[in-house]
Order: structure tokens, then sequence, then C-alpha cells
């Protein structure tokens, strides 16, 4: 047996006398010690503190322990070697067992998160085991120790530290910043932000990064306060780590960061007379011999941008006598003589925050793209899922949390994280975390339980320092059925109220609630922007069109359908408009007694315009002829599996209920939850991947009520959180949710 299988059903033990001390074999065993427990034979002895010792009314004696866990009996298990290997979790869990089970008396010292480290050090090399957290089951979560916990730790021996690189002289904003990675065009960052505010917290997305161009335009539309990089996120990690060194070659550091091998900081008595002269500050010649001089820098990057196959670390560069269209990219060996403008630029851009450094970031939030986990990958590596590039990039976004060290982490995913390969990857997040010194906690969460007609199930995780409260899990608003099943292992880990418990929620939202009151449009509809043409028909449709201000807004956006080709369409237009209508509707398909679908050989083949099939041979074999989704369409009572990347009806249910076309971008938008105000931007399928990227701004909305109480302090321990009533103030916007016939 191990410790997750320990059952709190277990039958209670009758006590007739209690005791301070017991001996076994040989050993005194006394009231609060750590002592080993005798395990099976294939495994550790277990780790336990003692609380208890009595002796049963029939004669046995007993002993109460209050279990331990190693990291591997976690939820982390293989991912252990990021813990050290004498650190240990404290539990809630205890029973009772045999006094006879007790091994051996060891020495286990808590150590709280505030600890000076030559202390800590000492105090562990003179331990069999030391603690700085609790260990619980439900969410998964890893949580500093309570203020009630005993330490030998005075408080001369503690310290509340800041790991900010920064000098002090430096300007201390009042709002909160976030650094956004994967960003996309910044749902989940607009989301917390949105949440934050009803929370009473300022929080500003200050950096955001993402490989697409089109998202990342998106995002700098919506949010120009917000600087976006366009590039990976390795690649900015290797920028963060050179920008820290070069900030720390102009002295805008402390804690001895070391300095950039191009620029050397020198004492002023140690200067050359030649120091004194003019910088040559040109950067080569043309075939005439002319000088090219350096007028100023203007951006930073790593990477390769003049695409040369030579990575490193570059200045954009604005030319003495020439314009903006012949800035270049130029790698900083090659401005050799310019010493001086770069550290112009870095000190400005230091003062400007253009790129984050240890210690600043207030929170990181981000979704790792996981194409190498989704159940849509048919070439899943489940034997080493990090051996697949398409998974690299959770290590990565964990490489910079661990170099930025922020406040607070979120990390969005697909369940899969959890359920694929026996949640190798979910369980390696955590293990980074905690291994960073990280609280941690894990929760699945629905998108319609939070106001949309959507299920769509994705998996979170918060991490806060230890000084931190971590965040709370919102319980859901909506009365949605929760779909589909989660591993055994994680069953305690979905959001939702205990079934014994009977709450009144307000009812799903269905399609209807969401784009009932949209203009029609046709399947080629040219225009990014329109009018709305009736008033909003539902509290939803009110909230999503109101603006920042609270008023509605006059111009629609996105309203356009991706437009299908000629045979497509046709067979779009020969769909009957009525619940549960697809390909099956068409004429010459027949449905088999075992529910897939033959051509009916007894029906002439009906063909379209073109001449090719009306239905494609790919909708009868689809999913071996069992499928009901190609050219499915949607009806005003359904809420909606889940928004997806692509817009072509040929495997999916997407088209509108009434009208001959696919649902459009600003569709789509609405069952995510991204306001009506929010404009996307390049073309048509490039949105459509946007909004089905993104995090459901409804959910990322609660996260960020839960992380303003955190940041205010004002978070509780226990892992779910009741939203305040109405949230977010629905009713008061609008007109109450209608009905659906």
């Amino acid at each position: 047996m191990t410790l997750n299988d320990q059952d709190d059903g277990d039958q209670l033990i009758q006590a007739k006398c209690h005791f301070t001390q017991a001996v076994v074999d040989g050993q005194i065993y006394n009231l609060g010690d750590d002592a080993y427990v005798q395990a099976s034979s294939d495994e550790d002895d277990y780790i336990c503190k003692i609380v208890e010792f009595f002796q049963a009314v029939d004669g046995m004696q007993y002993f109460t322990a209050q279990w331990f866990y190693r990291a591997k009996d976690t939820v982390i298990k293989a991912h252990d070697q990021f813990i050290d290997n004498k650190r240990v979790f404290f539990s809630e869990i205890k029973d009772d067992n045999p006094l006879g089970c007790l091994v051996k008396k060891i020495k286990i010292v808590a150590i709280p998160s505030n600890v000076r480290p030559p202390l800590k050090e000492s105090l562990r090399s003179n331990s069999d085991y030391y603690y700085d957290m609790m260990y619980l089951l439900p969410y998964s979560s890893f949580v500093s120790l309570p203020q009630d916990v005993s330490s030998p730790i005075s408080e001369s021996d503690s310290t509340i530290s800041s790991d900010s690189d920064t000098v002090d002289v430096k300007e201390q904003k009042l709002e909160k910043n976030l650094l956004d990675l994967y960003s996309g065009c910044g749902a989940m960052s607009t989301g917390l932000c949105l949440g934050a505010d009803i929370g009473g917290v300022k929080l500003v997305t200050k950096w955001a990064v993402d490989l697409n161009q089109y998202a990342c335009d998106s995002l700098k539309w919506n949010h120009p306060e917000t600087a976006v990089r366009n590039e990976s996120a390795d690649d900015f990690l290797l920028l963060l780590r050179e920008w820290r060194q070069l900030c720390a070659s102009c002295s805008l550091l402390r804690n001895n960061t070391p300095t950039h091998s191009f620029l050397k900081v020198r004492d002023e008595d140690d200067k050359d007379d030649n120091d004194n002269e003019d910088e040559d500050e040109g950067s080569g010649d043309d075939e005439q011999g002319e000088i090219f001089e350096v007028e100023q820098l203007l951006e930073i990057c790593y990477g390769d941008p003049k695409e040369k196959n030579k990575p490193g670390l570059y200045f954009k560069v604005r030319w003495k006598g020439y314009g903006q269209e012949e800035d270049t990219w130029e790698p900083i060996e090659g401005l050799d003589g310019c010493q001086e403008k770069i550290k112009d630029f870095v000190a400005k851009g230091f003062k400007a925050s253009i790129l984050p450094l240890p210690g600043e970031v207030q929170v990181i939030c981000g979704g790792p793209p996981c194409q190498g986990v989704s159940g849509f990958n048919r070439f899943r590596n489940s034997t080493n899922p990090l051996g697949d590039s398409k998974n690299k990039q959770l290590e990565t976004f964990m490489d910079i949390v661990e170099f930025l060290n922020p406040r607070f982490v979120l990390m969005e995913n697909v369940v899969d994280l959890v359920k694929f390969a026996d949640g190798f990857l979910g369980r390696y997040a955590l293990g980074r975390l905690v291994g960073m010194n990280y609280q941690a906690r894990m929760g699945m969460m629905v998108a319609g339980a939070y106001g949309l007609p959507q299920f769509r199930r994705r998996a979170s995780m918060w991490g806060a320092l230890p000084s931190e409260t971590l965040p709370q899990y919102p319980l859901p608003t909506h009365n949605v059925v929760v779909r589909g099943e989660m591993p055994k292992a994680f069953e305690f880990n979905v959001v939702a109220y205990d079934e014994a418990l009977t709450v009144e929620l307000k009812r799903e939202l269905f399609l209807k609630d969401a784009i009932s009151a949209l203009p029609p449009v046709e399947h080629d509809e040219p225009t990014d922007e329109m009018p709305y043409i009736d008033e909003p028909k539902s509290a939803f449709q009110h909230f999503i069109r109101s603006r920042r201000n609270g008023t509605l807004g006059s111009v629609l956006y996105d309203h356009r359908p991706l437009r299908l080709n000629e045979d497509d369409y046709q067979r779009v237009c020969q769909i009957p408009k009525r619940k549960g209508a697809n390909f099956r509707d068409l004429p010459g398909v027949r449905v088999r007694a075992n529910n897939t679908v033959e051509l009916d050989p007894d029906v002439e083949r009906v063909k379209v315009a073109s001449g090719k099939p009306l239905v494609p041979d790919y909708a009868i074999t689809f999913v071996r002829g069992t499928s009901t989704k190609p050219f499915g369409r949607l009806w005003w009572d359904e809420i909606v599996p889940t928004v997806v990347t692509r817009a072509e009806p040929h495997n999916q249910v997407i088209l509108h209920p009434e009208q001959d076309r696919v649902l459009t971008i600003r569709e789509n938008a609405r069952l995510q939850g991204f306001p009506d105000y929010y404009k996307l931007t390049g073309p048509i399928k490039e949105r459509y991947m946007q909004v089905g990227n993104a995090v459901a701004v409804p959910v990322a909305r609660v996260l960020g009520y839960s992380l303003a109480l955190a940041l205010e302090g004002l978070s509780e321990e226990k892992p779910l959180l009741s939203l305040p009533p109405n949230f977010p103030c629905l009713e008061e916007l609008g007109s109450n949710e209608e009905s659906i016939d």
C-alpha cells in the first residue's frame, strides 16, 4: 500500500487508554517524534510524525501517524529529480498503525521559507530530512507551512529578502505587471487584467511574447501599453540573460550580477587619455569607401533577424543621414566603437523596463504549445513526451519562470497534460515549480461553468512564492454538466462544488444567448467592420457588446466567415436548417443498423456543379463511418463542445443554425468570451486560429479575480473560492437571460 492509497474511510479503532511514550525493540519513542514505518519489501519505509499512542479495547497497542511524503510519493512521481532528496512534505493525513510497525526514530526539521541559506544548509546537514511545505491531495497542492508549525528557527535567523537585481533608485510602480508568454492574441492576459480590476488591483500586461506575427499585431492593437515581442520563447530567454548582463555592465544592478563581455565597466581613474576622444561610430563602408555612422539604437533582440544563420544579440540601428526604411539589424560584435551608444540604449531601456529583470515581475502567465500531447495528434510520444520537440516549450516556460522568479505563475493547457502518458507533463510542471520552491496547485476548469455556451475543459496550474498566499480556484457560476472523465490520479483536481451540496447556480448558456442578435451575413462577406442592427437579446450579449467604459459599442469587428469553395458552399446549402442536421441528410447516404454510413447503391450519386460528388468520400469514411460531424449544423439550444482553430466544415459541426455558412470569426470569438471591442488582425484563417488557440476570457477573468485577492493578501488557505453574487455583474449591465424555447 502507498500513501496515496490510504482510505479515509478505514474502520476506527476504539481506544481504551493513551500513552505519552512507547518502547519498540528497545528504542524509546515520544509523542512528536519522527520515525520510519515499515513498508512492503519492495518499497522504502514510510515516514511519519507520531501524534498519539494508545491501547485499544482489545488490548492491541497502536500509534497514530501523521504522514510525510517523499517527492516520488506525491503527484510529482518520477520527476522527483528536481527535488532535494532530503526534502519531504508534511500532510494532513493521519491513521492508526500497530505499534510494532515502527522501525527507527529519525530527525526531521521544519525549515520556514524565509530562513537564511547558510542556516538552512546547516539544519539540512544535521537532520535526516527537512520540510518546508505541506502536500494536500485536493488539487495536488503544495503549500507553505502554517504559522503554528514548530521550528527551531528564531526571528533573528530568518529574513524576508528580495531577489530583485535592480538598484534601490529605480521607481516602484503602483500597478502590478504581468508577462504573457505564448500570448497569442492576448486572451489570457486580457481576462486576468479584467478580473484583477474587479478585485481592486490594477494589473497591466507589461510584456508579451509570441511567435505568430498576426497574433502579436492583434495584441498590439488592443493593448498599446504592452511591449509585444514577436519572437520565440527560447530566443526571449536568451535575450533576458544578455539584457541582465548589459544592465550589470552599466552599473544598474546589484547582487554581483556578471557583466557583459562586450561592455567593460571601468573606473574613471583607469581610463586612458584616448577615452576622452570622440568614439569611432563607423560600422562599415560601401564600395566607394563611405563610412556609416550610428545615429541611434532603436531595438534589441536575440536571434537571427538578418536570416544569415548567425544567431546572437542584435541591435536595430538608425544610420545617420538615413531614414526609417534603411534601418538594419546589426550584431553587437559589429558595433565596436559604439559602446557609449549601447550604454545609453541600455540605461534608457532599463528606466522604461523594456525587458523584465529577475525579481521585477509580479505575474507570469502562459500556455506553452500543446501539439505534442493534444488528442488531435496521432503521433504522440507516450514513452518520453519531453523527447518530442512539440513539448519542449513547457521546459522553456519553466526556465523563464526560474530566471525571472515572479511572485505568481499561472500556466494553462489542454487536459491531455494530465490524461496523456499518466499525466507525465502535468507531473513534470508541478515538479519544476516545487523544485524552484514555488507553492503550487493544479485544477481543471470548464469554460461553460463560467458563463459561456462552450464546454471546453482546460488544466491550469498556479504557482506562488513561499511568502505569498497561493491563489484559489473560483467555483462555477453556471450550471453546466462536466463532460468526459478524468484519470483517477487527478479526480480531485476538477474545480466543482461537492456533489453532496445543493447549490443554486445560473442556468447554462446556449448558442442563442451568444449570437442570436448578430447581423446576418453571407458566406463571402468581404467587410471587417459593420454596424449592429438589433439590440442585445440577452444579458450575455449586452455584456459582450459593452465597451471598456460600459457603453454599448456601435461598430462590430470581424463578423466574417471563412469563404467556402464553390463545391462546399453548394453542399452547405443543401444541409437542412434543423437541429442535428449534417451530411447524413444529403441524398444518397444510407445509415446502417450499427449507425455507420454508406452510399446507397440504389440511389444515383448526386454531383455538384463541378462534377464532384455532393457527398464526398471523406465524409463517408470519417471515423470509420461513425461520425455525424462533417457538414454538421449547430442549433440554438446547444452548447458547443469547443472552439477550434480551423473553420472548414469537413470534420466538425460549425455551420450556422439558419444561414448557409460557417460561424464567423466574431461568433467564434463570442463563444470564447472575447468582448466585441477586441479586434483581430491578419488573414481570415489566421484570425480563426487566434480565437481557437485562445484561453476562454471568462475563465481567465475569474482567475484574475482570484489573483487579485492573492496580490492583496486576501486569499484564504482553502483551495476553492466562491465568487461574489452576480460576478461579473451581468445583470447590472443588461436584461435577464432569456429562456430558450
